[in-house]
C-alpha cells in the first residue's frame, strides 16, 4: 500500500490512484483525470483536486506539466531522443496553449458584455483591452478586480420608476372610481 489514504479495501468502495493524466479548471475548481488502477482506461474519471489525498502524485504531475526551461522550447519539435513529437504530445501542447482565458491571460478588461448563470454561479463575458476575444470569467473574480466595470454594467442596465409616475396612475384611478 502506497497511499493508505487512498488504498483502502476495495469492498469500501474507494479506488487506488495509479497516476494523473490531465488537469482542468471548471468554475475555479481544479480537476484532475485520473487512471485507476487495476481499472481499464476506459475507467478514467475527472475528479475534484478537494477529493483527493494523493499529494505526491499530485506534485509529481504539475512539476511534470511546468514549463520548461528557454533552452527546451527550442528544441520542442522534436522528442528528447530525436523522434518526431506524437499526436498525443502536440495535441497537449495545443491544449496548454488554450488554458489561458480570463484574468490569467493578464489583459486588461474593457466592458461586460452579458452575465450568465454557470451551475450556480454567476458568470459576466468580459470583452478585453486590445483583444476580439471575449471570456466567461467569475463575477467574483471580477468584482475584485475591476469593480468600475461591473458597476457600469449594472448602471447600464438600471431602470427606474419614480414615485410621481406612480402617484399619476393612482389618482387617475381614483379620479375614475370616484366619477362611477
Amino acid at each position: 500500500m502506497a497511499d493508505p489514504a487512498i488504498e483502502t479495501d476495495p469492498d469500501a468502495g474507494e479506488y487506488s490512484v495509479e497516476r494523473i493524466e490531465d488537469k482542468r479548471v471548471i468554475n475555479g475548481k481544479t480537476e484532475y483525470y485520473l487512471k485507476w488502477k487495476g481499472y481499464p482506461r476506459s475507467e478514467n474519471t475527472w475528479e475534484p483536486e478537494e477529493n483527493l489525498d494523493c499529494p505526491d502524485l499530485i506534485a509529481a504531475y504539475e512539476e511534470s506539466i511546468k514549463p520548461k526551461k528557454p533552452d527546451a522550447k527550442k528544441r520542442s519539435s522534436t522528442a528528447p531522443a530525436g523522434e518526431p513529437k506524437t499526436k498525443r504530445k502536440l495535441a497537449e501542447e495545443e491544449k496548454d496553449n488554450r488554458k489561458t482565458v480570463g484574468f490569467d491571460r493578464g489583459l486588461e478588461p474593457s466592458k461586460i458584455l452579458g452575465a450568465t448563470d454557470s451551475s450556480g454561479e454567476l458568470m459576466f463575458l468580459m470583452k478585453w483591452k486590445g483583444s476580439d476575444e471575449a471570456d466567461l470569467v467569475p463575477a467574483k473574480q471580477a468584482n475584485v478586480r475591476c469593480p468600475q466595470i461591473v458597476i457600469q454594467f449594472y448602471e447600464e442596465r438600471l431602470t427606474w420608476h419614480t414615485p410621481s409616475t406612480d402617484d399619476d396612475k393612482n389618482s387617475t384611478s381614483k379620479e375614475n372610481s370616484a366619477a362611477d
